[in-house]
């Protein structure tokens, strides 16, 4: 579990660099621009490690599945060698994206102002700006959310439907009240990320309001990720016990 929790916390890192650093750039200094270039792989990035994440959720998913519903024979299923190739084919999908991004944005020529009204270089802002056609794009965006979106919120509805039918028969009303509440905090963040995506890119026409598209990216961007060490590692009491001994050894440090 923490093997994939600290790759889920690696790539929230990536996640939100590649869009908070510029944005924090923009909102403290005057300077409001960006190459296109760097608009480019700012854009692959963002999805690319968005593709990982969708990945990575589908394996933490079936990881939780198998610990609570087949728990003598997760240490026979769950190797360390099985995780490893997980992750390896998770980190693996996110750049095979990058590569098909970049080639897609590489095609687009742009004219006149280019003025993006957004925060960072999400697809929609950036295809309104172009004068070469788009609509090769905005087909991508369907495939995007028919063969990666939704396939992995299946997968990952699928093994908490299971995980939810084997709480429902723990005997201790303890266990089953624990049980509930860290799957539905896991579900609140899928909610969250599943949702917002959906809404950003189920709609490739392009009609979705910059205004709405913000809004909507700004929930993927900063909230989910900053809810997610909450949910994955601060609820967990091995955890808070080893944050607790590390602040107290750099409390002792700074103050002798």
């Amino acid at each position: 579990m923490y093997f994939f929790i600290g790759n889920l916390a690696l790539l929230e890192i990536w996640f939100t660099s590649s869009t908070s650093t510029k944005m924090l750039v923009i909102l403290s200094s005057d300077r409001r621009t960006i190459s296109v270039g760097g608009c480019f792989a700012q854009s692959s990035f963002y999805f690319a490690l968005g593709v990982a994440e969708f990945a990575l959720l589908v394996v933490m998913s079936f990881d939780r599945y198998v610990a609570i519903c087949q728990p003598l024979r997760y240490a026979a299923i769950m190797k360390h060698r099985l995780c490893i190739h997980l992750v390896a084919a998770v980190w693996v999908m996110g750049f095979a994206f990058l590569s098909y991004h970049l080639v897609l944005l590489s095609k687009l020529t742009f004219c006149g102002l280019n003025k993006i009204e957004h925060f960072f270089c999400d697809n929609t802002p950036l295809f309104q700006l172009s004068c070469s056609d788009t609509s090769l794009l905005w087909k991508t965006e369907s495939v995007f959310i028919l063969f990666i979106v939704l396939p992995s919120l299946c997968l990952t509805l699928a093994s908490y439907t299971s995980i939810f039918f084997c709480i429902l028969q723990m005997p201790a009303a303890s266990g089953r009240k624990k049980a509930f509440a860290t799957c539905f905090s896991h579900l609140t963040t899928l909610a969250i990320v599943y949702g917002s995506c959906i809404a950003l890119y189920s709609c490739p026409s392009g009609h979705v309001s910059l205004e709405t598209n913000r809004i909507v990216a700004l929930l993927n961007t900063v909230l989910y990720p900053f809810l997610n060490p909450f949910i994955y590692s601060l609820r967990n009491k091995a955890v808070m016990l080893a944050l607790k001994e590390a602040m107290a050894r750099a409390t002792a440090q700074l103050f002798p």
